[in-house]
């Protein structure tokens, strides 16, 4: 079994750890917040990578068959997902593909439905484009999260929605979405006309014997769905900036197409193809690794920041290496920052950030080593 390396990442112009403020109101802080993981990519990405920069030339590229071909069965085999070659399309990171297709699927003033709290790009992604940001906030019950599918259909029908961007698994809220839940959401959009972006990113982290369930095979949907995922996330790759976007519509293709053609975006460097080759073919027990930290780490706050802070609420981790907590039995939403960065010494994502109703949460990163977690718990223990 693969070792994972962990790195110290300071010095290194890491976001998660350095050049800390404006956001934050120290420099010292234990980076837990961006999401991305403080471990070296698998060895056969390393090793694929160092054997292109060893040939020397970097010139123009075409992206090769085997590519796809390694993409196509990574979905098959781990999530029984079989789309097409001719629907898979390059963009440069999953924010930028569902910014894009934004554009393309609405006019200035029309309704983006998200779910709050979620990843806060989502937020941005309605407001940046001169949509209307609709929120359907989930219904947090003790730290569990559903969906409010009354108001999910109301927000359709009255705010005059063109997209739902879906976030699946959810972030921050750790939520692996049933089939029904899928299909009930889906349903809902093909009534009323609205298009579904479904990010997928955190598909490969699954805990507890939950399983992620692609949008695209709950059912008949091929025509309003476009997913978007990216090796990013499970291998540690977001610098190498490389994603798929899933297009089943012949239509719709034509239109990225036309549109990513204008921005010369249609395919990416050959260090992000490579890399993500090389994982998707042998970065499984890698991977398998990661999943064991990232679960160990949460049973870590589980069983020795939940005992310590009893009124503190952790919310089930079904997807996602990202924890949510609510310190709101502990701090007040004006003091959050006083808090976690004043006296703990903790860079985290606040619930602010995500929308919603979640002013005393905090997301904390558990793609790390143990011992930044358990430094994490005992300053929360210490000092809330």
């Amino acid at each position: 079994m693969e070792e994972l390396i962990y790195r110290d990442r300071r010095g290194t112009n890491a976001s998660k750890w350095n050049r800390l403020s404006p956001r934050f109101t120290r420099e010292d802080l234990l980076g837990l917040w961006v999401a991305d993981m403080d471990f070296a990519a698998p060895a056969c990405v390393r090793e694929a990578l160092h054997k292109q920069v060893d040939f020397g030339v970097f010139g123009y590229d075409v992206t090769p068959d085997a590519y796809y071909e390694a993409f196509l069965h990574w979905e098959k085999t781990y999530h029984g997902y079989e789309p097409q070659r001719a629907w898979l399309r390059y963009s440069p990171g999953v924010v930028a593909g569902f910014n894009w297709l934004i554009q393309l699927l609405t006019k200035p003033g029309d309704g983006v439905l998200v779910q709050t709290p979620v990843y806060y790009p989502f937020l941005s992604a309605a407001t940046d484009n001169g949509c209307r940001l609709v929120e359907n906030e989930l219904v947090n019950t003790a730290g569990v999260y559903t969906v409010d599918l009354a108001d999910f259909e109301r927000k359709l029908t009255e705010e005059h929605v063109k997209v739902f961007l879906l976030c699946s698994p959810h972030n921050p809220v750790g939520r692996v979405w049933r089939r029904e839940e899928l299909a009930a959401m889906l349903e809902l959009c093909r009534v009323h006309g609205v298009y579904v972006i479904s990010d997928e990113i955190h598909h490969d982290f699954t805990h507890g014997g939950h399983k992620h369930i692609p949008a695209a095979t709950v059912g008949e949907y091929d025509d309003m769905l476009v997913t978007l995922t990216a090796p990013s996330k499970t291998f540690n790759l977001a610098g190498l900036k490389n994603s798929v976007v899933i297009i089943p519509d012949e239509k719709l293709r034509k239109a990225w197409d036309s549109y990513t053609g204008k921005l010369h975006t249609a395919t990416g460097g050959s260090f992000g193809v490579i890399a993500a080759q090389a994982a998707w073919e042998g970065g499984r027990p890698w991977l398998e690794q990661v999943l064991q930290t990232v679960e160990g780490n949460y049973e870590l706050l589980r069983t020795e920041l939940v005992p310590r802070k009893p009124e503190l609420i952790l919310s089930p981790l079904e997807g996602t290496y990202l924890a949510w907590l609510d310190l709101g039995a502990y701090v007040k939403p004006q003091e959050m920052a006083a808090a976690v960065e004043g006296r703990c010494g903790l860079a985290v994502d606040y619930g602010a950030w995500f929308g919603g109703h979640a002013p005393c949460h905090i997301r904390i990163n558990l793609a790390t080593r143990p011992e930044n977690i358990r430094q994490a718990i005992q300053s929360l223990a210490d000092h809330l």
